[in-house]
C-alpha cells in the first residue's frame, strides 16, 4: 500500500518574472485611508510644487498691481508712490508712476502664472522691480525704520515680508534656467 501525496499544481508561467511590488504600492494597500489621504497630497504638492510656488506669487503680483489701479485701494499706494518718485528725481509725475508700477506688477504677475515664454521675462521684470522694492529701505528711511531703534515700521515690514517672494522666484529661476537651458542643450 502506498500513500500518494497530490502536490498542489501552480499556474503555468511565462519564463518571464514579474516585477517586484514597489514600496509606494505595497504602502497604499496595506495603509488605513488616514494615512493615504497627507501622502497622496503630499506627491500631488512635490510634483507640481514649482507651478504650485510660481502661480501663487502670480496672484500676489496681479492682486496687489490691480490694486494699485484704484486710488487709494492699496495699502502701499503712497510709500510706493514716495519711493519711485525720489528714484525718478521727481521727473515723473506721480500718476503716471502708480499706472506704470500697478501695470508692471499685473504684467509679472500674468508672465509668472502663464510660463512658458513669458516665465523669464517675468522672472527679470521680478527681481528689477525687487531691488526698487527693497531700495525704499535706504531710501525712505524714516518711514521704513523706527526711531532710534533698528526694527522696521509696519510698512518697513510690508517692504522686508518680499524676501520670501524672492526665495520663491529665486527656487522658480534656478529650475527655470538650470533645467530649460540642459535640456536644449542635450537636444542640439
Amino acid at each position: 500500500m502506498s500513500s500518494h501525496t497530490a502536490e498542489p499544481s501552480l499556474p503555468p508561467t511565462s519564463g518571464v518574472p514579474e516585477p517586484p511590488v514597489k514600496k509606494s504600492q505595497l504602502e497604499r494597500v496595506t495603509s488605513p485611508p488616514a494615512l493615504r489621504f497627507p501622502r497622496w497630497l503630499a506627491e500631488l504638492v512635490d510634483t507640481h510644487a514649482l507651478t504650485l510656488l510660481r502661480t501663487t506669487v502670480g496672484i500676489v503680483f496681479v492682486g496687489f498691481g490691480v490694486l494699485k489701479l484704484f486710488p487709494s485701494a492699496s495699502p502701499a499706494e503712497q510709500l510706493a508712490v514716495d519711493a519711485a518718485t525720489k528714484m525718478t528725481l521727481g521727473l515723473v509725475p506721480e500718476t503716471v508712476l502708480l499706472l506704470s508700477l500697478a501695470a508692471l506688477e499685473t504684467a509679472i504677475g500674468i508672465g509668472l502664472i502663464a510660463g512658458r515664454r513669458l516665465l523669464r521675462p517675468a522672472l527679470v521684470a521680478f527681481f528689477l522691480h525687487m531691488g526698487g522694492v527693497f531700495s525704499t529701505l535706504f531710501l525712505l528711511p524714516d518711514a521704513m525704520w523706527q526711531p532710534h531703534s533698528p526694527a522696521p515700521t509696519m510698512e518697513g515690514q510690508y517692504v522686508v515680508k518680499n524676501v520670501v517672494l524672492v526665495a520663491v522666484c529665486l527656487v522658480v529661476a534656478a529650475h527655470e534656467w538650470s533645467h530649460r537651458d540642459g535640456h536644449r542643450s542635450r537636444g542640439r
